[in-house]
């Protein structure tokens, strides 16, 4: 019992040390607002404003947080077993919270000058995990390549981003769901998809609604007709579409207009029917919804489109 006391006075004074040498990390894995990747955060980091991820109070030292689709991961796996030797960077093994994942660091210049670059990808359940990490020259000597390493490991995925976080997010509140399975923020804080299908490779093939807004909309009404059909025929995924009506409505006391197209869509060519919502507010923003349904399903479809047009309140 004699040796407790200097024992834990030894322990603390190492430890202490440690901290001075090596950024030391949080306990707890923090998922950043939005997106299901996860990971610890060197001391000294804190949220971002501007981007997803976490930096230093002086913005040098940056971390970016994305996912990719499924298919990335798989992609750089199969290329490092296959031909390692056409990698211009050739990435090592790196075993996470999330499982195993490849990294590289290399270095580079900004307009600041020498920085060391990391990137890291990782599976997911349906997506692939991407972190990005610059380190200027400056606090090398702290951020370390092995004090990186150790926040990669970190790294974590979880299932699904809690819908009440996801909304959280958005500049509108949706208060209508109308029992669509799956939702989930394309771009936190941008776009909302709601859909039928829990697989997301089998999203296009039942219905499902996408909500977000465009910044380049006309203030003059005579203009917005000509605006409407141009969005409709750029909706992504459509092949063969074919406009069948256009007009201008009125959604909640607001202008708007509706646009119908009858289009195929997907690898598996299947006809559908899609509504393109525009709602117009001040100077020359809109919100801007698409809603999608295969053709045989539109009827049933269509009032739950509606109902969630209609429940959507700007914050």
């Amino acid at each position: 019992m004699k040796h407790t006391a200097p024992l834990f006075a030894l322990a603390l004074f190492a430890a202490a040390i440690g901290q001075l040498f090596s950024p030391a990390m949080a306990a707890d894995p923090v998922y950043p607002r939005g997106i299901r990747v996860g990971i610890t955060p060197l001391v000294g980091m804190a949220p971002a404003k501007a981007f997803v991820g976490f930096e230093t109070s002086d913005q040098g030292v940056k971390v970016l947080m994305t996912e990719l689709p499924a298919a990335a991961f798989g992609e750089v796996d199969n290329a490092l077993k296959s031909n390692p030797a056409g990698m211009t960077v050739k990435p090592e093994d790196i075993e996470t919270a999330a499982g195993r994942g490849y990294y590289t660091v290399e270095n580079a210049k900004d307009a600041t000058g020498n920085v060391r670059r990391y990137s890291l990808i990782v599976p997911g359940s349906s997506f692939s995990g991407y972190v990005a990490v610059q380190v200027p020259e400056n606090a090398m000597r702290i951020y370390t390549d092995e004090a990186v390493r150790q926040m990669f490991a970190s790294v974590t995925v979880r299932k699904d981003v809690p819908v009440e976080e996801q909304l959280a997010l958005l500049p509108f509140k949706v208060t209508q769901m109308s029992e669509f399975k799956t939702v989930r923020t394309l771009a936190p804080g941008a776009a909302l998809l709601l859909a039928d299908a829990e697989d997301e490779t089998k999203v296009e093939s039942n219905p499902f609604m996408v909500i977000g807004s465009v910044g380049s909309a006309p203030e003059k009404a005579d203009d917005r007709g000509r605006f409407a059909q141009q969005a409709a025929t750029m909706i992504p995924g459509l092949r063969d579409g074919r406009i069948t009506m256009s007009e201008p409505i009125r959604i909640d006391g607001a202008a708007g207009y509706e646009t119908r197209v009858d289009a195929t869509s997907g690898k598996d060519n299947t006809p559908v029917t899609v509504v393109q919502w525009l709602r117009f507010g001040g100077g020359n923003n809109a919100m801007r919804i698409i809603a999608s349904s295969p053709r045989e399903e539109w009827a049933k479809a269509f009032p739950r489109f509606r109902a969630v047009r209609d429940g959507i309140q700007p914050r």
